[in-house]
């Protein structure tokens, strides 16, 4: 638990219209105040630097200028309760989403979820992915009833904007251009080997992956999709789930398991 002193130095660090904690001194009371000043201002600016370190794309939608002055503002609201700065700013996206200058960009929001999963893709457990091999040597009639174990990088970032697009113009992934077909798009962020990948899921693919997440087998998560998205294609899925890596391991189903139908 904090000590009354250590509570009192944390609110002042970083909020300017605090006083210096009672208790902090110097050889004169003036530099005290200004040591502890050159302090909370390099604190924030750190902070602010691990912000825009983590949501480059979102900087540049943006501006520098309008992306610091916002991220001060996240720094003071919601400080990092963890030493790891890799991991702190998962909850930006949710200010942004409330941010009230930023709300004539609706999309905004969603593109720094998608850079949030990125950061916590990279820094998830490695694992090797299944090959396409493993999978053709199971039993055709057994495929409904299989339960497939994800990759541990994987996440899914669902939007009704445009975001893999949007974030893709934005981090020199894509050429920047006007976007044609203002529509929705659901991200799929995994790091099969060394390298963070984006995609953009096909329709009814974010339900499925997120099905098997769950522990469903892969009959009852495709219905789950086709449910979603009359257009989702088990077959393109199946390729995706492979030829992105997507799987770590497939669960054979248990005798007295009976597959969809």
């Amino acid at each position: 638990m904090l000590s009354s002193f250590e509570r009192s130095f944390a609110q002042a660090l970083l909020e300017p219209g605090q006083p210096v904690p009672q208790g902090l001194a110097a050889h004169n009371a003036q530099s005290a105040t200004r040591r502890f000043a050159v302090y909370r201002n390099n604190v924030a600016a750190s902070l602010v630097k691990a912000i825009e370190a983590r949501f480059p794309a979102v900087e540049k939608i943006v501006g520098e200028d309008f992306f610091v002055a916002m991220a001060r503002v996240f720094v003071v609201e919601r400080p990092p309760h963890s030493p790891l700065l890799a991991t702190y700013g998962d909850e930006f996206a949710d200010f942004v989403g409330t941010f009230e200058p930023a709300r004539e960009l609706p999309y905004l929001a969603d593109v720094a979820r998608l850079e949030a999963a990125r950061t916590r893709s990279y820094h998830a457990a490695d694992a090797t992915p299944v090959g396409a091999g493993e999978l053709a040597a199971l039993d055709a009639g057994a495929v409904a009833g299989l339960r497939i174990d994800l990759h541990p990088s994987l996440e899914i970032v669902r939007s009704d904007h445009p975001i893999v697009t949007i974030w893709a113009m934005n981090s020199g992934a894509q050429k920047l251009a006007p976007i044609e077909t203002w529509s929705a798009e659901d991200a799929l962020i995994v790091r099969p080997y060394l390298d963070v990948e984006v995609r953009l899921l096909p329709p009814g693919g974010a339900v499925f992956l997120r099905a098997l997440a769950q522990s469903q087998s892969l009959g009852s998560a495709a219905d789950a999709a086709l449910a979603d998205h009359p257009d989702f294609d088990l077959t393109g899925n199946l390729a995706g789930l492979i030829g992105w890596c997507l799987v770590r391991d497939v669960i054979l189903a248990q005798p007295n398991e009976r597959a969809p139908s």
